[in-house]
């Protein structure tokens, strides 16, 4: 059994899933490191750090631990079930942008039904996850929290979810402010036509995190199936 489970995006094998998991550095469909590309001078093993032991993903649920009354088996068929009456999303496609000090590669076009999906997986896959503990609970509790985001954390563990929900693929760490600009200009060659026009959200993956931090995929679920 895993520390803790998630629920993620991920895209399927092939090129776009290939190049991310070498760009980071983890590969957490197979759960083995990757070799960084060279590109220039840059250090990517350093600017991809943070990110590094999450893989290439999109959150959907964000990281928890199960109820002492649940099981991994049971998750993956609560998952399972909840998948089959959900639709497959289809967004514009994704573009590689600045969020505060990294990047990360964000949705195009209308985002409605994949805020949609996710809100509805927060609330009906949430009676699997353990009520966060108080050190969990002061930790996560920051400062900038709204009133609103304090409540979805103590009810579902996590602030940044319902109308705070933010779609997005992590691409680096924070980054010195005279890094965004060649460091995105690298990524964007690198990830070139790879990037998936349009992105369809067909599957949710449940993965796993290992006892040294890094996630692992163990089941992909297909929406509406």
């Amino acid at each position: 059994m895993f520390k803790r489970y998630a629920i993620y995006y991920t895209p399927r094998p092939g090129d776009f899933a290939q190049r991310g998991a070498a760009w980071l550095g983890w590969d957490l469909q197979a759960g083995i490191p990757v070799e960084h590309p060279a590109i220039d001078d840059l250090d990517i093993a350093k600017l991809t750090d943070r990110p590094r032991k999450y893989g290439l993903h999109g959150t959907v649920k964000a990281p928890f631990e199960l109820t002492k009354a649940s099981t991994e088996a049971q998750l993956a068929e609560g998952i399972a079930t909840f998948c089959k009456g959900q639709a497959p999303v289809q967004l514009d496609g994704l573009a590689l942008s600045q969020i505060g000090r990294f990047l990360a590669l964000v949705p195009q076009g209308d985002t409605t039904a994949l805020g949609s999906l996710a809100a509805t997986a927060n609330v009906v896959l949430d009676a699997f996850r353990a009520p966060l503990s108080e050190a969990e609970l002061t930790r996560k509790n920051a400062p900038y929290l709204t009133d609103q985001q304090r409540i979805y954390l103590i009810n579902y563990g996590y602030p940044h979810i319902m109308e705070y929900f933010r779609f997005h693929i992590t691409l680096t760490g924070p980054l010195a402010p005279d890094q965004i600009t060649p460091v995105k200009t690298a990524l964007q060659h690198y990830l070139g036509t790879d990037i998936p026009t349009p992105l369809v959200i067909d599957s949710l993956t449940l993965c796993g995190e290992d006892t040294d931090g890094r996630f692992h995929e163990i089941e992909r679920f297909t929406l509406g199936e």
